[in-house]
């Protein structure tokens, strides 16, 4: 009979895939996630697979411009700008000062400031400003901020991101909440968010479950065609 696995299973994979592939130290994401607990961050960022996973695609596309919905301590925007050249710019938006601050701290020691543009304020109002300036066209974008405007978020990025660039959103599967109708606000929004997938003929899109330390979820990556 197979494994019907909890979370003290997830947690134990979790712990044996980083004792094993992510064995050497990484100074860099290990000091921006002591500064986020010290100031007392929501535990909220991406794990070292999944930072692992995002550095994979990344190079895999040969990404020069990414746009980040999210930027919270800066772990997942340090894991992602190491993948660009030196003429590379990855475009984070954070709403929260504080975690702007402490996120900007991270930076800065990771040696990456002269890759990053950190925008402060509701991505919504910063947004215009961003398409005023030109920003883009984007090679890969990374949504992991506030999940019920998940749909606007993808909107706004998919009219920016280049042919073959991908956007990858986080946290869509809600611990399975998605496949209920009449779920919380951020529940409908990840449904909401599959079905304009489903009627948008401009991305190839599939939706992953997973399971892990931080307990059952998944994502969304589409491919611009």
């Amino acid at each position: 009979m197979p494994r019907r696995p909890d979370q003290d299973t997830f947690d134990a994979v979790d712990a044996f895939v980083e004792s094993t592939l992510f064995a050497m130290p990484d100074p860099a994401l290990e000091a921006a996630q002591a500064d986020a607990d010290a100031a007392g961050l929501p535990q909220i960022q991406v794990t070292p697979p999944q930072s692992r996973l995002l550095e994979i695609l990344i190079r895999a596309i040969g990404a020069q411009r990414i746009l980040e919905f999210g930027t919270l301590a800066g772990y997942s925007t340090i894991a992602m700008a190491r993948c660009l050249p030196e003429e590379g710019l990855l475009t984070t938006l954070e709403f929260d000062p504080a975690h702007a601050e402490v996120a900007w701290t991270n930076i800065e020691r990771a040696g990456v400031a002269d890759l990053v543009d950190l925008r402060v304020g509701a991505a919504l109002e910063t947004l215009p400003l961003l398409a005023s300036e030109g920003c883009g066209p984007f090679d890969f974008v990374f949504i992991d901020a506030d999940k019920v405007n998940t749909p606007a978020y993808f909107a706004w990025a998919l009219d920016r991101t280049r042919p073959g660039g991908m956007i990858f959103a986080d946290n869509v599967v809600r611990g399975g909440g998605i496949a209920d109708p009449d779920g919380s606000e951020d529940e409908v929004a990840q449904r909401t968010f599959h079905e304009y997938l489903a009627e948008e003929p401009r991305v190839s899109a599939t939706t992953i479950q997973t399971v892990a330390a931080k307990g059952y979820d998944g994502f969304t990556l589409s491919v611009v065609l």
